[in-house]
């Protein structure tokens, strides 16, 4: 049974803390059919839906229903998709005063849904391209928060810069390395958390095991978690045993960003000084609420939702 919608924002913790997210912006196009396509192949489907997302807009409205407050730094285009990526984001009570307009579309996410709950997805990036680098203004942003988001979705020459502003103003960083690419030495030097799935975690390391990959990624950074989808996640650091927190047991309709909503939601929980296992064990219950509902953003838990989990 698919879950209600989410309700109107909570209210925000009294000592919230802050985060600054550095990503994309796209707008979700959805198809909903029995099975993905096979190359040259076209099956029927059965519902379309337009959604806002992109995972840095997805992180970033996670991280304020979990009780975050939350500035989004990016690009959306001067399309109809835009302003209502704008707006997605306002109404979950995202500061979007750095999040510029570029002439031209938005960049766009078109994703096939199962009936399983799986998914395939195509991301174009649009105006996400014109964000090569930081502002002053960015800066200051990323040396007032607590905690910075990154993810893979736009330029590296970007997230680089995102990360070594956060290394120098001593601002966690979190990077979810999403689409998995080849990450150069200069950013991992500036990641505290690397926070891959499974098959991102197999992709930078060779190594199918999870366990097995997140040893590899500790050569390169000091803290990883792995999410395993139903599985739940496998926390490693260096100088401590790895960890496995299970995941709540519940039938998936949508898994479309429920790595992002884990990702804003733990943000948030290490943010609030919880101890590792407590706020990855809060961040899966946030993913268990998303992957039953449709849509990527549309399906964020609110705080008060997670906690009655």
């Amino acid at each position: 049974m698919t879950l209600p919608s989410a309700g109107p924002p909570a209210s925000v913790p009294p000592h919230a803390p802050r985060i600054a997210v550095l990503g994309s912006a796209n707008m979700d196009l959805v198809a909903y059919a029995r099975r993905a396509p096979r190359l040259g192949e076209t099956v029927r489907g059965r519902e379309f839906r337009t959604v806002p997302g992109g995972k840095g807009a997805n992180q970033a409205v996670a991280a304020a229903r979990a009780g975050g407050t939350v500035s989004m730094i990016g690009a959306v285009g001067s399309d109809d998709f835009g302003a209502r990526l704008r707006a997605g984001l306002e109404e979950s009570g995202v500061d979007t005063a750095l999040l510029r307009t570029e002439e031209g579309p938005s960049g766009t996410a078109h994703i096939v849904v199962d009936d399983e709950g799986g998914n395939a997805i195509v991301v174009v990036p649009g105006a996400n391209a014109g964000v090569t680098g930081l502002s002053p203004s960015d800066e200051e942003c990323i040396a007032a928060a607590g905690a910075l988001l990154l993810q893979l979705e736009l330029p590296l020459d970007a997230v680089a810069a995102g990360a070594e502003a956060a290394r120098r103003h001593g601002v966690r960083t979190v990077l979810t390395p999403a689409p998995a690419l080849h990450l150069p030495d200069e950013l991992l030097a500036s990641v505290d958390l690397l926070l891959p799935n499974e098959h991102e975690a197999a992709e930078l390391t060779g190594a199918a095991d999870p366990a097995a990959a997140a040893q590899e990624l500790l050569r390169l950074v000091p803290e990883v978690v792995v999410t395993l989808g139903s599985a739940g996640c496998l926390h490693a650091a260096r100088g401590t045993r790895p960890v496995t927190v299970p995941a709540r047991r519940v039938r998936a309709v949508d898994t479309t960003a429920a790595g992002d909503t884990f990702a804003g939601a733990l943000a948030v929980a290490l943010g609030e000084g919880r101890p590792m296992p407590q706020a990855l064990s809060w961040a899966s219950a946030a993913a268990s609420l998303s992957v039953q509902r449709r849509g990527a953003s549309s399906s964020m838990p609110y705080r008060a939702e997670i906690d009655a989990v």
